[in-house]
């Protein structure tokens, strides 16, 4: 979001002195006749074209309006906004997620509170905040396979994002993040973990938006896995719907060029719906569904969640 300094530029009079030194207004004589009347009226016309030019020429800052939260939320997508959060507003995002392991035997696995709290810095820039998930995982039986059940907390992770620019229909945007050693054995990170993202977006001037996400990352593996490092690129492409201001759509296919230490491609596609009860809350449904490899490790998933701007 942006604001839009306008200046204000105030005349004086001009004053006049006289040969005896005193101050005077001069004053102001009106067309003397029809061509002059109408001289005035088209140098007036030129005058207020030019000005509603000048504004034109101005591009409204997106990420504004009635709809703005749509627009502002990282969720429910897996790729983030290329929004940021306006200076001293904070923005809190939550929810759960219900899914189903991929594979043989198979199982469950529940993510929560997939949280994530947003501050806006001044020149259009933002802190991210991402505490630990906690994740619930249950393995089915198998022949001779008992099932099994794990659970246990992720890693924390730190960002800074940065709003470069804007026209009336692009917006470009970079990110970078820093996951924190930490978590537990299963589903934590034992080293420093990296990643840089460059989100270019795009509204129409009707209800089409899209976005393309491309990343960077090195990571490392959960110590229970081993806890090697990896490295990986990461594409993302959204496309929203936005039916009525309350109430948006929205498809995205992603993907990881390692979804893990020696492990190769794998894609997912999610979609869902978002609802603004005001302008500074909204909820979400969302469905998810594994396209190839393994990336999340689910065969699909159900989410639901919320975002607050305060």
């Amino acid at each position: 979001m942006r604001m839009t300094d306008i200046e204000h530029v105030h005349f004086d009079p001009v004053n006049s002195r006289s040969e005896a030194g005193s101050s005077a207004i001069a004053p102001i004589s009106r067309p003397s006749s029809p061509s002059d009347r109408w001289a005035l009226l088209i140098l007036l016309a030129m005058a207020g074209a030019k000005a509603h030019a000048a504004a034109l020429a101005v591009p409204a800052a997106p990420c504004t309006g009635p709809s703005a939260m749509l627009a502002l939320l990282d969720r429910p997508t897996v790729s983030d906004s290329s929004c940021v959060v306006p200076d001293g507003m904070g923005v809190l995002e939550a929810g759960i997620t219900l899914g189903l392991l991929s594979g043989s035997p198979g199982g469950s696995t529940d993510t929560g509170p997939n949280a994530e709290l947003r501050w806006g810095l001044p020149d259009h820039s933002e802190l991210v905040w991402l505490p630990p998930n906690f994740q619930y995982q249950r393995s089915s039986a198998a022949p001779g396979v008992p099932a099994a059940m794990a659970r246990g907390f992720g890693p924390t992770t730190l960002g800074l994002k940065h709003e470069f620019g804007y026209t009336a229909h692009w917006q470009w945007t970079a990110e970078t993040l820093a996951t924190i050693p930490s978590g537990d054995r299963a589903y934590g990170s034992p080293g420093l973990g990296v990643a840089a993202n460059a989100i270019v977006s795009y509204s129409s001037d009707g209800p089409f938006g899209a976005s393309l996400m491309l990343g960077v990352t090195s990571e490392t593996a959960p110590s229970a896995t081993g806890g090697q490092r990896y490295l990986s690129i990461n594409p993302d492409c959204t496309v929203t719907w936005q039916s009525s201001p309350r109430l948006q759509f929205y498809a995205e296919v992603y993907g990881q060029s390692h979804t893990g230490h020696g492990q190769g491609w794998g894609s997912d596609a999610d979609g869902g719906v978002q609802y603004l009860i005001t302008r500074r809350f909204e909820v979400d449904l969302e469905e998810g569904v594994r396209l190839q490899g393994n990336l999340g490790g689910f065969s699909h998933y159900t989410g639901a969640g919320m975002g607050l701007l305060f």
